[in-house]
Parts: C-alpha cells; structure tokens; sequence
C-alpha cells in the first residue's frame, strides 16, 4: 500500500476534467510514473471500472490513464451524438492535451470497439500498441454476412427496456456479465451496478445504436501496431467468436483466451488480466 501512495503522489497534482468541447467535460483518472496506459470502459460504465488494475499498473511503474467517455460515470452528459467518431474524437483530443506518446491503448467491450476506431481514424497518433478487452467488435450484432453474437432485434429490446425500466436493465445486464451468476460476489455486483445507474439514460440509449449499427471490419486493415485480444471463453454479452474475427481482421494480432471468465474477465481472473496487461505493455 505504501508503494501504491508514493506512486499516486510523486509528480504534480494532475487535471481530474479535461474540457473536449463548449461545455463536456471529461472525467480523467491519470496517475503513476512511466510508460502511459489509457484504459477505455465499456457500455454502461466508467473508468472507474478499471480500480483492480490501477493499483497494480502504478506499483510496476506505468502512468495510468483512464477516460470516462461523454455521458457516462463523472463526465459530463451532453445531448447530441454518440457514435464512435464522436468518442474516438474526444478521446484524441484528451491524449493531445497531455501530449501522450508511446501509450498502450486498452479498450474494454465497447471501449474495445471505440479504441478500434480510434487507432484507425488516427493513424495510431499518441499509441504504439492495441489491448483488446471482450470487445464488441468488429460487429455487435449479426449481418448476412456476418452470423456471430446478437441479433439486432435483441439489442432494439433493450433500448426499449432503457426507456421504460433502465434499473431492471442494468440488472438483466448483469445476469450475463460474469461466467455463471455467482462468478462475482453481492459486493462487485452492486458497485459496478451503482456505477452504471449514473451514466445518463440518453447516452445508454446512443450508445447501444452505436453498437448495433457499427461495422468496423473495414477499420481493422488500418490497424499497424502490435495488438493483443484478451476475451473470456465463456461471454455471452461479446462471443468469444468475435475474437477470432479480430484475429481474422488485424493483421498480427493474437488472442489471449480467459477460460473461466465471461464477459468481465477483468474482475473474474484480475491476476491472470492484470499480469498479461503488464507483460504486453513492457514488449
């Protein structure tokens, strides 16, 4: 623990907000010394679901970086768009400011998918390697040509279920997040659900369009630098096929496969989560 808190206080006092537009404000959690690791949360959360890897990401000598997207957690709930481009343009404008270089960009489900689209967009600008966590991608939802995960109609369900019970569709959320329903402890459960009750309900909505509807296989060509796929075997919110359509897609990439976990395989096999971030990110 002590080792933890030097970390956290060694340098200057850091910006909590950064401003991406007239009036959004993101929240940022940026500590630790070293190489930068920016860390991208999934739907419905924030970067305060990245807690079990700050510590351990500090104590080996990484600056962490965690980016709460518009609408969600502690930043700032516009209305207007929230696809990808607008997340992936935020997110850019966050490493400029801080004039991140030769960062890991790590994406978590839909933080997945964004990342994607942002190393595509950009050309790689500020990172120099891709970590892939249970992403939804390169598609969410099924196509003709495309027959893994969801059916579109499922996720039309649950943009209908946000607008007239978003508690019981957090809840029927997390019946699936996990391997089995006791996978996680009462505890976890109800500290990821209180995270999740305070993005707003307009960009929950947004948000699940954006996963519908996107399809980044055209964008996993542009992508040049080392990348690693980390998905639990057992995910029913991203399939674990999705994985291997990453692998297909990326040029160079490989799957790290967390086989007793679901889709929250950083909470149901942190250690094994935690030490293969590291050991990529030190390559």
């Amino acid at each position: 623990m002590e080792k933890v808190l030097d970390k956290l206080m060694a340098g200057s006092i850091r910006a909590e907000y950064l401003e991406v537009d007239p009036n959004v404000r993101l929240h940022i959690t940026d500590a630790g010394e070293g190489r930068p690791i920016v860390l991208i949360h999934g739907w419905p959360l924030s970067d305060e679901m990245f807690e079990y890897q700050y510590n351990e990401l500090i104590v080996n000598n990484f600056r962490v970086i965690g980016i709460t997207l518009r609408g969600f957690g502690k930043s700032d709930k516009p209305f207007g768009n929230y696809n990808y481009d607008v997340h992936a343009l935020d997110i850019k404008k966050v490493l400029s400011r801080l004039d991140i270089k030769d960062a890991v960009l790590g994406g978590f489900s839909m933080g997945g998918s964004i990342a994607i689209r942002y190393v595509a967009a950009y050309m790689g600008a500020h990172v120099s390697r891709l970590a892939l966590f249970g992403a939804a991608a390169p598609i969410w939802t099924q196509r003709k040509d495309f027959p893994y995960n969801l059916p579109q109609s499922d996720v039309d369900k649950l943009i209908k279920l946000n607008y007239k019970d978003r508690p019981k569709l957090l809840s029927d959320f997390a019946m699936i997040f996990s391997a089995t329903k006791t996978s996680l402890n009462k505890g976890i459960g109800n500290w990821l659900n209180g995270i999740c009750i305070s993005a707003s309900s307009y960009a929950t909505a947004q948000c699940l369009f954006a996963l519908r509807d996107t399809d980044l296989r055209g964008d996993m060509s542009h992508i040049k630098i080392p990348t690693v796929i980390m998905h639990g075997t057992q995910d029913k919110i991203c399939s674990f096929e999705l994985a291997g359509q990453m692998k297909a897609g990326i040029s160079g990439s490989y799957i790290i496969p967390f086989k007793k976990s679901g889709h929250s395989l950083f909470l149901e096999e942190t250690r094994k989560f935690n030490s293969e971030l590291i050991k990529f990110a030190k390559e």
